[in-house]
């Protein structure tokens, strides 16, 4: 490994701007998160528009204060990394316009980083222990997919969402519910107080391969709760909440543990916003201690959008010497592995 290898990145995929410094990919020396949640939260979900400008408003201030608490200066920087894909468009450019700047000016190597692959890296830098291979599972508001991490360069999709994303079902249920966005954490809170057997909501593929889909889940509970209002019934929100959450958790838990042992691997990670609901880690881990398998959850912090896990990523493809021209460009619907 590389000896004191300074990576900066910045990560601009929805609507959080982050830059971040990691030594040696494992080694968080910062990681500034401006989150756009209170600007997005009065449309009830991010306006790709707005979220493009305010990231041009913040990433300069970003990359200073990362710089400033790492207590380095630019010059120290081996290796500048950036979120390419997928994601927005427009938000996406102004990471990457940032990054290839500073990589031409500086003369620093440039690596552009699938956003996916940075979620799965979060765990590098909570686990100092973890090392591939191991199946991971990426749940977030865009993505659903399960992997299967081979090394720190090779990765096979096993399978993905047909349809909605689970955090993407998480907010729309909200939604529905008169819940704040994002919706995910408020639901995971309200399930608390519910009884997650009190209705029986679909599980669309349970047996079928490690696809996924969850738009059928959403339009159920959507449906329940708009035939509930016509017949003036009163509704307990809380079960609502927690059969639903039980619903997407019961699909995800089966199918993950299914293809660690179909691969023959011992190790499971879980990645991505939908990382933090404490209904998944909890379900996961009982699953996982029954079955003789070690389940890693990224920190609360590493679980949304940051810099810090595209800075891990970017150094292992630093050391393998996969890096990017001047010509990186966005590319919102990149796929995992591309």
């Amino acid at each position: 490994m590389a000896t004191n290898c300074l990576t900066l990145a910045l990560e601009t995929s929805c609507d959080e701007t982050s830059a971040a410094v990691v030594e040696n990919g494992r080694k968080i020396l910062s990681n500034i998160i401006v989150s756009q949640v209170p600007v997005h939260k009065k449309y009830g979900g991010v306006v790709p528009e707005i979220a493009s400008r305010k990231h041009i408003e913040n990433v300069l201030p970003v990359v200073h204060e990362a710089l400033e608490q790492a207590r380095i200066k630019l010059n120290d920087i081996s290796v500048i990394g950036v979120t390419y894909g997928p994601g927005l468009v427009g938000a996406l450019l102004v990471g990457v316009s940032v990054a290839k700047a500073l990589s031409f000016a500086q003369q620093i190597p440039l690596v552009g980083v699938n956003h996916l692959e940075g979620h799965i890296f979060a765990n590098f830098l909570a686990h100092a222990d973890l090392e591939p291979p191991f199946v991971a599972l990426v749940v977030s508001g865009g993505h659903t997919s399960l992997v299967h991490v081979k090394n720190y360069n090779e990765f096979d999709l096993l399978g993905q969402t047909r349809d909605d994303a689970a955090g993407e079902a998480f907010d729309k249920v909200a939604r529905v519910m008169g819940l704040p966005y994002p919706g995910g954490p408020y639901i995971d809170q309200l399930a608390k107080q519910g009884n997650d057997q009190s209705i029986k909501f679909p599980r669309a593929l349970i047996h079928e391969g490690f696809e996924f889909s969850f738009s059928g889940l959403k339009s159920a509970v959507v449906n329940f709760l708009h035939n509930a209002q016509q017949r003036n019934e009163e509704i307990n929100y809380a079960d609502v909440a927690a059969s639903f959450q039980f619903a997407v958790v019961d699909v995800l838990v089966d199918k993950t543990v299914q293809a660690a042992h179909q691969l023959g691997l011992d190790k499971i990670v879980l990645a991505g916003g939908v990382a933090a609901n404490s209904r998944l880690q909890a379900a996961l881990q009982d699953r996982t201690n029954q079955e003789e398998i070690a389940v890693y959850f990224p920190d609360l912090s590493l679980c949304t959008d940051n810099a810090a896990m595209i800075a891990s990523r970017a150094y292992y493809q630093y050391l393998a010497g996969n890096c990017s021209d001047l010509y990186l460009n966005a590319v919102p619907s990149l796929q995992l592995g591309s």
